[in-house]
């Protein structure tokens, strides 16, 4: 399929197509070099009137066959109309954002669409380019603008002695609320941003544990060497899991030791760094030979004791699991913890609203601002004033009506062409 955008679609598709088809409609058309005269394919062709479109210009599809010489002859034609050319990456989700057909925080919603992996990826997603942040945020904005003109009337009317008082009670009433659920938002955690990059489980221990082989029978596949010789792995080998609709990334690490070996203590430190930042330390080591974990908390670790088949255990110490990752004994059992703490990880019962590191910050100076005001609400109406407008102002960079040049580049260079 090619799609175009933009005013002179209507004579490309008169002139390729050799009629214009019903809008919305498709319609099976022979698609003819207007160079030559000669037929090119025959397939259907839409015809997207503006402003309803994607992008709020003209917009057609061709549907053709799709051998690469029909395509190549197709794009041959195309490039011999003036001011035509290809389009870059997110460019007709660009230009849909830029004529108010959507707003950032849909065009995001959009991007984690096209690159989600899982389900629950999947339906965060498609609820953000819905528009399920955008709602939030516009009835939050139009909540605090109500309260600015109150501020508004107050100053108007600084000489009636009942305007202030009244207005400002009723501006607590206002802005209580907003904070309230931008607080919620924020106190849910990183659910979102969780379930958008994916949870890091790191496996480390000591070598010749059975890590490699761990990742492996998790993987289903060979995605790491495994061999007797200590040192093997010298760095990290990730590897993407669904567990149950989260993703995970699941990562293999150096062997932790003592080592002189150069190339080896790199690995080592890049495996410390690694669970260092990981949601999750599963910590190998071998049934016959229990080895103490190194990390200290905050990082979350489970201690996994390997290699039963060769040393059985009749009674593991606590919450330890124990397993053969060669033979899959209790491999179920792990996976099962796995998926529940994948689950619980993102699960903050509503659906959330921050997905991405920017949301939180306009969420966080946005509920700061509105503490203010409620904190000054007696004060100086100028001073309430101040944060009621930077509060709106956090709300309007969140959706993009404002300062929103510095983010378009890092959100559009992340599409795929034609999007």
């Amino acid at each position: 399929m090619l799609r175009l955008s933009g005013a002179n679609v209507p004579n490309i598709i008169l002139a390729l197509a050799g009629k214009q088809p019903t809008p919305r409609r498709a319609s099976l058309v022979t698609f003819t070099d207007p160079s030559s005269g000669a037929p090119i394919d025959h397939g259907l062709a839409l015809f997207f009137p503006g402003p309803a479109s994607f992008t709020g210009e003209d917009c057609a599809e061709f549907h053709m066959h799709g051998g690469s010489a029909v395509v190549a002859a197709m794009i041959a034609a195309l490039a011999r109309f003036q001011n035509t050319r290809p389009a870059e990456a997110g460019e007709f989700t660009r230009r849909a954002f830029e004529n108010g057909k959507l707003d950032l925080t849909e065009v995001e919603g959009l991007a984690d669409l096209v690159d989600a992996e899982t389900e629950a990826q999947r339906r965060q997603a498609l609820r953000q380019a819905e528009g399920g942040l955008r709602h939030k945020a516009e009835a939050w904005r139009a909540a605090l603008l109500e309260a600015a003109a109150l501020l508004e009337a107050e100053i108007d009317f600084a000489d009636e002695a009942d305007v202030a008082p009244l207005a400002r009670q009723k501006l607590a009433g206002i802005l209580a609320p907003v904070r309230a659920d931008l607080e919620a938002a924020l106190a849910a955690g990183r659910a979102g941003e969780r379930l958008r990059d994916g949870l890091s489980v790191v496996i480390a221990g000591p070598p010749n544990v059975g890590k490699s082989t761990l990742l492996n029978a998790l993987a289903r596949r060979d995605a790491a060497i495994v061999s007797a010789l200590p040192g093997t792995t010298r760095d990290a080998i990730e590897v993407r899991l669904d567990l149950a609709g989260v993703p995970v990334t699941l990562i293999d690490t150096a062997g932790l030791r003592a080592s002189r070996e150069p190339i080896e203590r790199i690995g080592i430190d890049r495996a410390r760094a690694k669970a260092g930042t990981a949601d999750l330390v599963l910590w190998l080591s071998e049934a016959a030979a229990p080895a103490r974990h190194e990390f200290a908390p905050p990082t979350k670790v489970w201690t996994v004791l390997t290699k039963i088949d060769l040393h059985p255990l009749s009674s593991p110490p606590g919450d330890t699991i124990v397993l053969s990752a060669a033979t899959g004994e209790n491999l179920d059992v792990l996976v099962r913890r796995l998926v529940d703490f994948a689950q619980t990880a993102i699960d903050a019962g509503e659906p959330a609203l921050i997905t991405r590191e920017r949301h939180r910050k306009a969420f966080s100076a946005a509920a700061a601002a509105l503490q203010r005001a409620e904190t000054g609400i007696d004060g100086p109406v100028e001073l309430v004033a101040e944060e009621l407008r930077a509060a709106i102002r956090e709300l309007e960079i969140l959706i993009g009506r404002i300062d929103v040049e510095n983010v378009l580049g890092e959100i559009f260079a992340r599409f795929c062409i034609g999007k």
